[in-house]
């Protein structure tokens, strides 16, 4: 654990770099970059920094625009007002898109090295690059991807068609898993901080990345060719089946060895509540609904979701209200904030099983409604055991009775509750996943802020105003209109 904290610490150092990676033109060689250094040396720095914007920036989004955290307007004035009018811009959480391809530089320059002495820490890193550009196209649409990472030998990359990117990532993906199979080069060991070498856990997670892109393609005309080929060798292949975690040896010792999740959202190393923790609290609509007050199957997971108010009571704010007459709400449970160790949440268990649970539901991978039920009941027992819940299989079974939450009714039925389990499972954990799959397909359905000034949420996110600045010839022009009326390619909604 000593030696992951040491190359941690190095290999973070690593990653200070501008925030447009691929505009970054600073290569002198008395200042050490990722480029000249072994890439065993990055990979831990490269997964750690990545993680720490999905667990914070990007959970937020999430589980504000998704309607499952609030602030505690009881101690603070204008919480979420960005969030929660939809009034987005070129400002609005530009540090996602910065921060995502600043962090994939540093696998795209594991992706590059010479040889085949590190190939297996190569294809890791391809998986990694390809697991976090998706966002960037799942929020943005189209990007600089073939020309981009490429420093100060393009300053202007161009931008690649959103479709034409999901394909380059499912070839990508397919490499990786042919290189792991492989195993030319040295082994990788602790560096990795996700699976620790573990080459089949690498297939497993490259299978399931692949059958995510494949599902949100699967409704787009522009990779018909490629949606049928790849379903069509995932078949019998084997996917994920616990949470992927990550974790480089994070301890109380000091803020920056916290786990970054809960250094937020959690205590500080003596034990005082940070300020984000005092300040998100429960949304009133997740409240009702894992209380069963909105669809008569009580949730066992509300109490490791949200914690009780001083009262003993479950109790969230409705997002927009500034007044709730002073009553305690409740702030995040102890099945999410546990201590400064515990692991980071890449992908979880049940979001596999509710992808697999899809792909048979609409045909595209064998087992039929009968396997795809299996699946779907998979996942529920999964979040169940994320969360700490105890057993799944009363609440499963309760679920069951209830058209859109449990396997029942028609298909378009069964499509919904696989997405309202998927937003229950990814409450307060990588929600920006439920965000992205409301805009595919609409599900759940979840009320809007009462402060919002648009009459959904919008299909994508603006382009931060450093494209304007630093790429204007290629990045394209968009008002704030476009982020509500034009889709991602594989938006059927």
């Amino acid at each position: 654990m000593k030696t992951r904290i040491i190359i941690f610490l190095f290999a973070l150092g690593l990653m200070q770099m501008s925030c447009d990676e691929y505009l970054d033109v600073n290569d002198s060689p008395n200042n050490p970059t990722s480029e000249n250094v072994p890439p065993n040396l990055v990979l831990t720095g490269a997964q750690t920094q990545v993680y720490r914007l999905q667990a914070r920036r990007m959970n937020r989004l999430g589980n504000a625009f998704m309607n499952t955290w609030g602030p505690n307007i009881n101690s603070f004035t204008g919480g979420f007002a960005e969030e929660f009018s939809l009034a987005i811009s070129n400002t609005f959480y530009s540090d996602v898109w910065s921060g995502i391809y600043l962090n994939t530089f540093a696998y795209q320059t594991i992706i590059n090295s010479e040889g085949t002495t590190f190939n297996n820490h190569k294809a890791i890193a391809k998986i990694m690059k390809s697991f976090y550009m998706q966002y960037i196209v799942d929020l943005y649409g189209d990007a600089p991807y073939s020309q981009a990472h490429q420093r100060g030998e393009n300053l202007t990359p161009a931008y690649d068609d959103d479709a034409e990117i999901y394909k380059a990532l499912l070839a990508q993906v397919d490499e990786a898993i042919v290189m792991l199979q492989d195993n030319v080069g040295n082994a990788v060991g602790d560096e990795d901080v996700i699976f620790g070498g573990d080459n089949a856990a690498w297939i497993r997670f490259a299978n399931t990345l692949k059958l995510r892109l494949l599902v949100r393609a699967a409704s787009a005309t522009e990779l018909t060719a490629e949606v049928a080929a790849g379903f069509a060798s995932l078949s019998g292949a084997d996917f994920v089946a616990a949470d992927v975690t990550i974790n480089p040896g994070y301890s109380n010792g000091e803020g920056a060895q916290q786990n970054p999740f809960y250094n937020l959202y959690g205590f500080d190393t003596d034990g005082n509540a940070t300020t984000s923790r005092n300040f998100i609290r429960a949304s009133e609509h997740a409240v009702e609904f894992l209380s069963g007050a909105s669809n008569g199957a009580a949730d066992p997971r509300l109490s490791r979701i949200y914690a009780q108010n001083a009262n003993g009571n479950f109790v969230g704010i409705e997002q927009g209200a500034q007044d709730n007459g002073s009553v305690d709400l409740s702030p995040l449970g102890t099945g999410l904030v546990i201590d400064s160790a515990q692991d980071g949440y890449i992908m979880l268990a049940s979001e596999s099983f509710f992808l697999q649970a899809e792909a048979m539901l609409n045909g595209n991978l064998p087992g039929g409604d009968a396997g795809a039920q299996a699946m779907f009941e998979a996942g529920i027992a999964a979040s169940f055991n994320h969360l700490g819940a105890g057993s799944a299989t009363g609440y499963t079974t309760s679920a069951n009775g209830v058209v859109g939450l449990g396997w029942t009714g028609s298909n378009a039925n069964k499509l919904e509750a696989i997405m309202t389990q998927k937003w229950v499972s990814h409450n307060g954990t990588n929600a920006i996943e439920s965000w992205i799959e409301y805009t595919r397909t609409g599900y759940p359905v979840v009320p809007l802020p009462t402060s919002a000034q648009f009459s959904d949420k919008p299909n994508r996110l603006m382009y931060p105003n450093s494209e304007y600045i630093g790429n204007s010839a290629n990045v394209p022009s968009q008002t704030q209109a476009d982020a509500f009326s034009t889709k991602i390619f594989w938006d059927n909604n």
